[in-house]
């Protein structure tokens, strides 16, 4: 029987077909891999999913992490899950055989991870940040805290976390209060409250290193206002000796668990710094070591956010696919009522799949989710293009890079959640019953649009800063890319009307671009911000699904193939259904729609 996790067969169109994975691995350095070794590197992702995290992944939702005597205990099942998942060498993937990894290309990385997310997606979690968290210690930490951080990370010996949001501050994070004193042997001690910390405390290792933000206070003891101010440290839960070994309990306590919707799996922890409950009387502080220079803290910590954010994408889109995956094989056996103008009521009734309007919503879920596995996948093999041996490509992928990222992370969180509430009509009663997997789904996609910066915060970094950036080159850069798929489309004459619509969708985003520029108030220029987000991200996935359509179109077996001809008619589902949207969201913003604006407090 198929995976009900993710369409194998997409993604292996995706990367061997459409993004052209082993030709982009030769020019990262990467030439030994072949589509065989990385075939087996899928293989291993898809075979620890399902044997170790999808029979766990609803216990977890019923049993989640539970705090007692200030120590929070997670399900054993879930360290068994973990600890297959690094001895596989999972969490080093893309890393080079020094760190224990299979440089892997990050694209086929994140595809192998859809599986693992698809299967327990809460339970993945753990390793997402763990992973991001060595990162950005590889990238940014001194020699000494590689070589003591990182190998236990990468071995699943030791977890890690980010430390960003405060309970006053939320995502402003501008107002943090966490501060960082500076001791005399280098170190600081750090005290404060941080809040909504995932995997924040649990048993599922024997550390977990924390990346802090804090601010170091002037010679008055004032802290420095804004984000200039922030700096990074690493706050293990144990502190770390000069060797490695693991030592005393750090002064990091947990205040409370947030229960939460969904992604139950996960501990979501409010986490103080510097209670003095773990440390000598007159000694309070949690021990921590500066990352990098002082006061540049939110730079090095994008390194991981802009990870996690294209990694939320791609977990939105793994829930949204497997929801539709269930919600099919559950069209394909039930069996109810009949079509219209049947007669004869004594006939068996007719499976669910047969009606149109079922139909319609198995279609819409598949250009949804297949349309953002497509969007985060082209980024992460941006990503890879940043290790290219070309200095004109790194330089080009990394302006489109930049400016997808918001779109990468909120347009699978936005859509996939519906895609994921199509799966549970199609169940019908049965769907909003913990009984079937298509409920949980929901509530576990539903936090993405939130965490990692919400829907409307990635639509003011990309309205406010990204399509502004070097004057415009970055948009510029995908307005070629989007030509080029339109000269393609036009030597197809079953994508010709396709493309007229995208051209023409194209054409409009640019002009409205142009005029929100020219709006000198930044107040109104962003309170629309959302539609302009929404019509960026669904251009931008009608682009992507033009371009595939277009490689499924120069296939002699096009016809032949029910996936070529279901992925054809998603794409024409999608121009025909969905892209018509953006003319509605774009007349909101030419001029811009000033209802909420306007509205006063009291009225409402």
């Amino acid at each position: 029987m198929a995976s009900l996790l993710v369409s194998r067969r997409d993604i292996e169109f995706l990367l061997y077909e459409w993004l052209d994975v082993c030709a982009r691995a030769r020019r990262s350095g990467l030439s030994d891999h072949t589509r065989e070794t990385l075939d087996a590197a899928l293989d291993i992702y898809e075979a620890v999913a399902e044997a170790e995290f999808a029979p766990q992944n609803k216990l977890s939702d019923q049993r989640p992490p539970r705090l007692e005597d200030g120590a929070v205990t997670a399900n054993p099942e879930q360290r068994a899950a973990l600890q297959a998942f690094a001895d596989a060498g999972l969490l080093a993937a893309c890393l080079p055989e020094r760190w224990g990894g299979m440089s892997l290309p990050y694209c086929v990385e994140r595809a192998g991870m859809a599986f693992v997310i698809a299967a327990g997606a809460s339970t993945a979690g753990y390793a997402f940040l763990t992973m991001a968290n060595a990162n950005l210690l590889l990238a940014y930490g001194s020699e000494a805290q590689r070589r003591r951080y990182i190998t236990p990370m990468l071995t699943g010996k030791w977890m890690g976390t980010m430390c960003l949001s405060e309970p006053q501050a939320g995502s402003s994070l501008a107002d943090i209060m966490t501060r960082a004193e500076p001791q005399s042997d280098g170190r600081y001690r750090l005290r404060g409250n941080k809040m909504w910390i995932s995997a924040g405390d649990h048993d599922l290792a024997e550390n977990i290193v924390h990346l802090v933000l804090a601010k170091v206070p002037d010679a008055t003891g004032t802290l420095p206002a804004g984000t200039a101010g922030i700096s990074l440290f690493v706050v293990p839960k144990y502190t770390v000796d000069v060797e490695g070994r693991r030592g005393a309990r750090n002064d990091v306590t947990v205040a409370g668990l947030n229960h939460k919707m969904g992604y139950r799996g996960t501990s979501n922890c409010l986490l103080n710094f510097g209670e003095g409950r773990h440390l000598p009387e007159g000694s309070a502080g949690a021990l921590g070591e500066i990352v990098g220079e002082e006061g540049r803290g939110l730079a090095l910590m994008f390194h991981m956010m802009n990870e996690a954010r294209i990694g939320v994408g791609m977990v939105a889109a793994a829930l949204g696919s497997t929801g539709y995956l269930h919600a099919l094989e559950y069209a394909r056996n039930r069996r109810q009522g009949r079509l219209p103008g049947a007669r004869d009521m004594r006939a068996p009734a007719v499976r669910l799949i047969e009606h149109a309007d079922v139909r319609r919503m198995l279609l819409a879920q598949k250009a949804l989710v297949e349309g953002a596995l497509a969007l985060v996948l082209y980024c992460a093999g941006l990503v890879d293009d940043l290790r290219s041996v070309d200095a004109t490509t790194r330089t080009r992928s990394g302006r489109l890079l930049e400016l997808l990222t918001p779109v990468a992370k909120s347009w699978p969180s936005k859509w996939g959640v519906i895609a994921n509430d199509l799966a549970i009509q199609i169940h019908g009663g049965y769907g909003y019953t913990q009984d079937f997997n298509v409920e949980q789904f929901y509530r576990d996609n539903r936090l993405n649009p939130i965490h990692e910066g919400t829907v409307g915060i990635q639509a003011i970094d990309l309205l406010g800063r990204k399509v502004r950036s070097g004057d415009g080159e970055a948009l510029a850069d995908l307005g070629v890319e989007v030509r080029a798929t339109l000269r393609e489309a036009a030597a197809h004459p079953a994508l010709a009307e396709l493309g007229k619509m995208l051209e023409c969708a194209w054409e409009r985003l640019v002009v409205a671009t142009r005029v929100l520029q020219d709006i000198v108030d930044p107040v109104e220029r962003l309170a629309n911000a959302c539609c302009y987000l929404d019509a960026f991200g669904h251009v931008v996935v009608g682009w992507l699904w033009l371009q595939t359509a277009s490689v499924i179109q120069r296939q002699s077996l096009r016809d032949a193939d029910p996936y070529y001809r279901g992925k054809l008619a998603a794409c024409r589902y999608y121009f025909r259904w969905e892209m018509p949207r953006v003319d509605r969201w774009l007349a909101l913003l030419q001029p811009v729609e000033r209802t909420p604006l306007e509205m006063r407090d009291e009225d409402f």
